[in-house]
């Protein structure tokens, strides 16, 4: 296939994979199988893309002409091509997770809920694959859209609740702050196309390009900027397979996706280096990290927890592209790739405990690890990924952020990572030895691990976790292409 068809299928293929999915939902195996079999043919197809965006090709696909000038049309270049494999990749070991999950918990809805997550791919290669910035609003609007039902999965009060804080907070953004910012940026630089070393250089102030800096950083909420966060912790009323799509895959990736894409083809890392336009993002970053980081250490609710390390964890990234050096772009763009396969894992650990114990909170899990040791290995090796402990891929991804900060005399940035990482070992380390050091308490009822594809899950992911040093030759090369450019 040309690289043209290969963006065309990668987008095309989950819709299609969807109605596959709703035409067999009579017959759950046919209806699983159709899910795995398009998210397998969905990373082959970007996978397809991948040699030629080493060699630095840019594959393109223009559809159509929106407006004068606006096209709606794709372009893979490297970050986009970073994104989509984390998403399309990580659709696969999550498909097979779901199923053992949904069944376990005999969850209903089940048909709904993979249509939906396939909804919410195809919609992610649109955000990945972009040309412009208003193709990638339309799609960022659409994974909003389609990942509703899946927050709003078990229909309770408590789900209703949980969705329309996440509908208020992305679609209230994105509409009164991210559109504002797009309109503003066709009107100055009279285009909308993502160009290396950006499009706004010289066309404003600074104090004018601040200004529609923290439009675009607001208005982006699916990266979780404070105080732009709190749908992401009230999302977690989902079944776990989403809180990991939310996480890791899909939603909160596009978020800072979109903030690095911004930085980098919008304003440019160097234009905003000269003009100090930027000097507010990492105090922003910084206060998140550290913050959120404090509420993780406080919550009990172990999807709590791990919500707001992700609300911390996202800010390493947007911290990371903000202070506009070569060495920190690649980390983030490392750290987009590192923080999914480690959070995934350990959303996947939590669900796994809820499934074969029904326990939630981080006070249950005293002992826990002798009921369910490779659950908690797979927690355990999750949670010293994102400590920062060698030779995870939170390690990895980290070490570049920490140089490149230290080359660039950043300080601040460093003393904000240095403390983030003393919490992240405070909010982690305690389950790990709770569960394995503590004694069981009396009078619970026996379990064991949850269902063998779940467990399956887990350990593809925590090989992944482990061995990120050994494939990260390619997230890497595709990070130093976007930092040259």
């Amino acid at each position: 296939m040309s690289p043209a068809q290969l963006i065309i299928a990668s987008l095309v293929l989950p819709v299609a994979g969807a109605a596959g999915i709703a035409l067999a939902g009579r017959r759950p195996n046919l209806r699983e199988s159709v899910t795995l079999a398009t998210a397998v043919a969905l990373f082959a197809c970007v996978l397809g893309l991948l040699p030629g965006v080493l060699r630095g090709a840019v594959p393109q696909l223009f559809v159509l002409e929106m407006l004068p000038g606006i096209a709606l049309g794709f372009r893979v270049e490297p970050l986009g091509m970073v994104f989509a494999l984390v998403a399309s990749g990580l659709w696969i070991v999550n498909s097979i997770y779901s199923i053992g999950y949904m069944r376990a918990n005999d969850e209903r809805h089940q048909t709904r809920f993979y249509v939906c997550f396939a909804l919410a791919l195809a919609a992610t290669m649109g955000v990945a694959f972009a040309s412009n910035l208003l193709t990638m609003f339309l799609f960022y609007e659409a994974l909003t859209l389609v990942t509703y039902p899946l927050v709003t999965h078990h229909g309770d009060a408590e789900a209703r609740s949980g969705g329309r804080t996440y509908l208020g907070y992305l679609l209230g953004t994105s509409i009164g702050l991210l559109l504002p910012a797009i309109i503003a940026t066709w009107a100055i630089a009279g285009t909308l196309e993502f160009t290396p070393g950006g499009i706004l250089g010289g066309t404003a102030s600074n104090a004018a390009l601040g200004a529609l800096l923290a439009l675009y950083m607001f208005g982006i909420a699916k990266a979780a900027l404070m105080p732009m966060h709190r749908w992401l912790p009230a999302a977690m009323v989902a079944p776990t397979p989403v809180s990991a799509l939310l996480h890791a895959v899909a939603v909160v990736k596009a978020g800072v996706f979109a903030v690095v894409k911004v930085i980098v083809y919008v304003f440019g890392v160097g234009a905003l280096a000269k003009l100090r336009a930027a000097d507010w993002l990492p105090t922003v970053a910084g206060f998140t990290i550290i913050a959120a980081s404090i509420v993780a250490l406080n919550s009990d609710n172990l999807k709590r927890r791990l919500a707001y390390s992700t609300v911390s964890q996202l800010s390493y990234i947007v911290l990371a592209a903000a202070l506009l050096t070569p060495l920190t772009v690649v980390g983030a763009v490392m750290h987009i790739a590192a923080h999914a396969v480690s959070k995934i894992t350990l959303f996947f650990a939590a669900g796994a405990i809820y499934t074969a114990s029904g326990k939630t909170e981080v006070s249950q899990l005293d002992g826990i690890g002798r009921r369910m040791p490779w659950t908690m290995l797979a927690f355990t090796v999750g949670a010293l990924s994102l400590i920062g402990i060698p030779p995870a891929a939170g390690f990895v991804s980290k070490w570049f952020i920490f140089t490149g900060a230290a080359a660039a005399g950043k300080y601040v940035a460093l003393a904000v990572l240095a403390v983030s990482t003393l919490l992240n070992a405070a909010y982690f380390l305690p389950i790990v030895y709770a569960a394995f050091f503590r004694p069981l308490p009396a009078g619970q009822a026996a379990h064991g691990e949850a269902p063998w594809p779940m467990i399956a899950a887990m350990m593809a992911t925590s090989a992944l976790v482990l061995g990120f040093a050994a494939y990260a030759g390619v997230p890497l090369a595709l990070a130093r292409a976007l930092a040259g450019g």
